[in-house]
């Protein structure tokens, strides 16, 4: 029943233009337009090194935070959880579904956009088990988030919202603009937040060779369990 929900969770998060556009599309089109000219002074020989690392922590926060959170507001809104909730699938084997939905189309993310930041000669550094790691614990982090907001608000407010978010921490979560060029308090701020702590510690495995970053994890963990157990709490079905 997981699997059987989980694909049909992943098709329906591909099928649509919308989260298409959010979740590959603008991601994608970032990597190639920032990681190609040197628009902003990042620091690094090549743009590409800086940005790629960024830009998959941005596809984590479209699919595990803005697309789940709009996709599931208004399956909320509209009954369809409810519905689902008293056919013979657990609700718990939902959210799993769900979950197993997120992490699929997030490895089919990362895969297209190693694929492009490669081919605009990328050369990744560190392991892979760490940015595993940082991934898995980033899309926890930020699918707490986005199923706290979707069983909370109304299906507007969420759509507005979850958008809004994206929008700003495209800006300052540190995906296109280093968060050292922000002012000292408001960098220290960004650095607590889940993008701005997965985009520091993927750019420390995978531009600067760093075997783990600790710092960043333990922040993206604090993340998860408070959002998880909030999403727990105070999610409603209806």
């Amino acid at each position: 029943m997981i699997a059987a929900q989980a694909a049909l969770e992943t098709r329906m998060l591909l099928r649509h233009g919308e989260q298409l556009l959010l979740t590959m599309v603008i991601p994608t089109l970032l990597l190639v337009l920032f990681g190609t000219l040197d628009i902003v002074d990042t620091g690094a020989a090549e743009p590409v090194d800086f940005l790629a690392p960024g830009v998959l922590a941005l596809a984590v926060l479209s699919t595990a935070f803005t697309g789940q959170a709009i996709a599931t507001g208004f399956e909320r809104r509209y009954g369809v959880l409810k519905r689902l909730g008293a056919s013979p699938l657990p609700r718990w084997a939902l959210l799993c579904g769900k979950t197993a939905a997120v992490l699929v189309t997030i490895a089919l993310q990362t895969a297209l956009l190693v694929g492009v930041a490669l081919a605009l000669g990328w050369s990744p550094q560190g392991n892979a088990l760490a940015v595993a790691a940082l991934m898995l614990l980033g899309a926890a982090a930020c699918s707490g988030l986005g199923l706290l907001m979707a069983g909370t608000l109304r299906a507007e407010a969420t759509l507005a919202a979850a958008n809004l978010v994206f929008v700003l921490l495209l800006f300052g979560g540190g995906v296109i603009v280093p968060l050292s060029d922000f002012p000292e308090p408001v960098r220290v701020v960004l650095e607590l937040l889940p993008l701005g702590a997965l985009t520091d510690g993927l750019r420390a495995v995978l531009q600067h060779g760093a075997a783990m970053a600790w710092a960043d994890a333990g922040v993206l963990a604090a993340w998860a369990v408070l959002g998880l157990a909030a999403a727990a709490r105070f999610f409603r079905w209806e």
